[in-house]
């Protein structure tokens, strides 16, 4: 049975031991909290405690003496945010590469829940007031649960912590403009992610998963927030069979055995994390997001009251927000493309490639693009997130849609005052700067690429991009105007021969002239795309 309790304005709960004492302080305080310029500000204030995309944690085993003095000493660190600790990590921060999370980040972006995907790139400029005004906005009492598997709350604990606000988790963003959608990260990268209610069914639904998968699955499940949840699967599969199984879990096409067999294995898995203070924990953070706390067995009865029908109808909403990662292409199961390129470019000063004539650069007042003969890309001032900035020039400019762009100013004609003009674009508080890199590490411009953005390079372009409407008015036009030339080839040598022919040719030209017409002027439009 868990207790409530207070100490020192602290929320507490107290449940019976079964080994030696341990306990916990949480924070509603993560990843998911921090913006990409101070990404890493987290771990930094919580040196000796455990950050997640949500919550941040400190963990103590022991009698009630040294547990008292650990979490105690917790909060008089707090107070004091160890500053001194700022230069070494942010030099870590210079050499982590970007996190193999491609589900989160193209799910997300660069902000909130995408942002686990993302190293500490933020270290660099985080200030010592930084630090003291993020400490003393989210490591408060309001802001905090305090849990202890034992028979009382340690003698001597003091919490001493500042007064504040309890922060609700933000909403989760979307880079998506549409779901199911499908991208893809490489021939070996084969998974999927979907949002689902924060229930017992959907804690089901995801063992059934894992069950049911073949070629040794990983299904995971992640907290979006007080109500929903993030399960994700990766497997060594095809993506048809992926596609197949959820289509078979929508319709409810469950064996009764497997679902008796996966609650029994839940209840199981509760008993044990019962057992190990997991539960607890798991219910200090529950309390964090304005939730009541959880009895075990009211948890059991949960598990044991879902059925078939409802695992279907977590199924059923999990696929309207299905991310399938795959290394072809999933339209033919209804699936769009996920975005991988901007809509539009911003209009501006064009700086020309010195390697690739199908490359310019675009700095305008409203942000900064690059276009090239397959990729677009558009990070707007108002909404950049980060830029890193070297000595030499270089910069990286992250929207929060994920996108980004790298600028050398020695790759492009008259580079520096393209980096100048993005300076004054970019807010200073987004401007992390970056220690000097080695000369060798600095690209020189290859020899400039021949044969150029030919017109047809630009058209396939286009028609990645089109509507629908306009890549297939386009392909009907080509294909009336071909066919027309063809008959219009066959009439002209029946003509040498009948008069009779004459009448067909001036037809079919006429035809071949109108479809042409059309054609042409689609092709305009989506070159223009």
């Amino acid at each position: 049975m868990i207790e409530r309790h207070t100490v020192d304005g602290v929320p507490a709960l107290l449940a019976p031991p079964t080994g030696p004492t341990r306990a916990g302080l949480a924070f509603r305080v993560g990843q998911v909290d921090e913006p990409l310029a101070r990404r890493g500000i987290t771990r930094l204030a919580a040196h000796d405690g455990a950050v997640g995309p949500e919550f941040t944690s400190f963990h103590v085993q022991g009698d009630e003496s040294a547990t008292a003095a650990f979490l105690t000493g917790v909060c008089a660190s707090l107070r004091e945010p160890p500053t001194d600790r700022l230069a070494a990590l942010a030099a870590l921060a210079t050499v982590d590469p970007l996190r193999a999370e491609p589900l989160w980040r193209r799910r997300h972006g660069a902000r909130d829940y995408g942002l686990a995907a993302y190293p500490e790139w933020g270290l660099p400029a985080i200030t010592e007031d930084d630090l003291r005004e993020w400490v003393g906005r989210w490591f408060t009492r309001e802001n905090a649960v305090l849990w202890v598997a034992g028979d009382r709350i340690p003698a001597g604990l003091r919490l001493d912590l500042p007064s504040g606000i309890r922060h609700d988790p933000p909403a989760p963003s979307s880079a998506l403009s549409v779901t199911p959608a499908f991208f893809s990260a490489g021939p070996d990268l084969i998974g999927w992610s979907a949002v689902a209610p924060r229930s017992a069914a959907t804690s089901v639904f995801a063992a059934l998963l894992e069950r049911m998968m073949s070629r040794d699955p990983r299904v995971d499940q992640q907290p979006l927030g007080a109500d929903t949840m993030l399960v994700s699967a990766i497997a060594d599969a095809l993506p048809g069979a992926l596609i197949d199984l959820l289509a078979t879990l929508r319709v409810g096409r469950v064996d009764e055995a497997d679902l008796t067999a996966v609650v029994a294995e839940r209840i199981e898995a509760l008993r044990h994390a019962e057992e190990t203070t997991d539960r607890l924990r798991a219910q200090a953070f529950r309390l964090l997001l304005g939730r009541e706390v959880e009895q075990l067995e009211d948890e059991i009865a949960r598990l044991r009251a879902v059925t078939v029908a409802d695992v279907a109808e977590v199924a059923t909403a999990a696929w309207r927000t299905v991310l399938l990662m795959s290394p072809t292409p999933a339209d033919w199961a209804g699936f769009a493309a996920a975005p991988t390129y901007s809509a539009s470019a911003v209009p501006g000063t064009t700086y020309r490639s010195l390697e690739d004539e199908n490359r310019r650069l675009i700095v305008g007042e409203e942000g900064v693009s690059t276009v090239d003969a397959e990729n677009l890309a558009t990070v707007r001032a108002a909404d950049c997130v980060l830029m890193r900035s070297w000595p030499d020039g270089a910069r990286h400019l992250l929207g929060p849609d994920g996108i980004d762009i790298r600028v050398e100013p020695t790759l492009f004609a008259n580079g520096p005052a393209a980096v100048a003009a993005i300076d004054a674009l970019i807010a200073p508080g987004i401007r992390v700067d970056q220690p000097a890199r080695d000369t060798a590490q600095i690209p020189r411009p290859r020899a400039r690429a021949r044969g150029g953005p030919a017109w047809w390079r630009e058209l396939a372009q286009g028609w990645r991009r089109a509507h629908w409407r306009l890549r297939w008015s386009f392909a009907g036009a080509l294909i009336g105007a071909v066919g027309f030339t063809v008959v219009a080839g066959q009439a002209a040598i029946e003509s040498a021969r009948t008069s009779d022919a004459l009448y067909t040719l001036a037809v079919a030209v006429l035809c071949v002239g109108v479809f042409g017409r059309a054609a042409w002027k689609r092709a305009a439009l989506l070159r223009a795309t």
